[in-house]
């Protein structure tokens, strides 16, 4: 089977948050789609059954999808994403709001939220589809949409391989070599740079300034390994 054929299905990218009690989780995601229209808004959201989020929803019954603008910054997407809520609080420095549900609502970045209480699910393998009736939801600003693949291409992000959509990647040769973080797999292209960062495209990695980190999940150039 050829997975790079998976590839040319197309996904958003948005921040599913939801809570236990008085504690508060969310992560990034990329599998979020309306399965109803009004009067009955549904929509359905996949979540890893490893992660904090899915013990949270299952408890709670409900969470929130805040929908990222296609300029949010990697590091915002890289909390959510490759950080865990049982060891640090990703809403530390996070402008958030509570929903209706009582699940915190991401602010930062978001052109738009739905929050839903959970009427259905589907155990899978790996995952979960949760399925949720619509009961808020807001513009918050006007813009486009972050998509999965401006994600990638453009801005060079990564998928956690607790990810539903995630495929092993191809490292191939280049005139300036590249660099991959060991961590949380994003690789430096001295081609694109990492312009949210300040480094100019065409930038050699061992040109970066020594005090650079990684913008998706914030680790420092001694965690970066040469791609050969």
């Amino acid at each position: 089977m050829d997975s790079k054929a998976l590839r040319k299905i197309s996904y958003g990218l948005y921040i599913v948050t939801s809570r236990k009690g008085d504690k508060i989780n969310g992560q990034t995601v990329d599998v979020v789609f309306q399965v109803t229209s009004p009067p009955s808004p549904t929509i359905a959201i996949c979540i890893n059954k490893q992660n904090l989020t899915h013990e949270y929803i299952s408890d709670s019954g409900a969470f929130g999808v805040s929908i990222l603008a296609q300029d949010a910054p990697l590091n915002l997407i890289g909390n959510f994403g490759f950080k865990s809520g049982r060891d640090i609080d990703k809403f530390g420095n996070i402008n958030y709001k509570m929903g209706e549900t009582n699940v915190p609502i991401i602010l930062d970045d978001t052109l738009s939220y739905l929050e839903a209480k959970v009427i259905d699910r589907l155990e899978l393998s790996t995952h979960t589809l949760f399925i949720g009736e619509v009961v808020a939801a807001e513009v918050i600003k006007e813009g486009e949409p972050m998509t999965y693949a401006y994600y990638h291409q453009i801005k060079g992000g990564t998928s956690p391989k607790t990810a539903p959509t995630f495929i092993k990647e191809e490292k191939k040769m280049e005139s300036l070599p590249k660099y991959e973080c060991t961590v949380c797999g994003y690789i430096y292209d001295p081609e694109k740079g990492d312009p949210d960062g300040g480094i100019a495209p065409g930038t050699p990695f061992e040109e970066i300034p020594d005090d650079w980190v990684c913008p998706i999940c914030g680790v420092s150039k001694d965690d970066f390994e040469r791609v050969d």
